[in-house]
């Protein structure tokens, strides 16, 4: 007769694989583009100082800033030729500094 297999700890912990965390993890609905981007977004002129918006183009890699960034109001600090430098408040003190190409980025107004 054939034995029934038992699950003791050893092999449940073989079946359980170690979770994946990747730079784009939970993000799929996020990054998803309804419909192409035009030109004009890359034409803008910014200057220190300038309120953005971060808004990801999931199209473009080089340049994307964090997914947790999507949607966040920061003020440019920096200019340089194919990106800018953002301050982006996080929480109530805290400011992280990112790095994001102009893809990424929209005025506000």
């Amino acid at each position: 007769m054939r034995q029934q297999f038992r699950l003791n700890t050893i092999h449940v912990r073989a079946l359980i694989l170690p979770k994946y965390k990747g730079y784009r993890r939970k993000a799929r609905k996020m990054l998803t583009l309804e419909r192409p981007r035009g030109l004009s977004r890359l034409l803008e002129d910014y200057k220190p100082g300038d309120r953005v918006v971060v808004d990801i183009d999931p199209s473009q890699h080089k340049g994307m800033p964090h997914h947790r960034f999507q949607g966040r109001v920061g003020i440019v600090k920096e200019v340089r030729r194919r990106s800018l430098v953002i301050d982006i408040k996080v929480g109530r003190t805290k400011t992280k500094t990112l790095m994001a190409r102009l893809e990424h980025i929209k005025p506000i107004g």
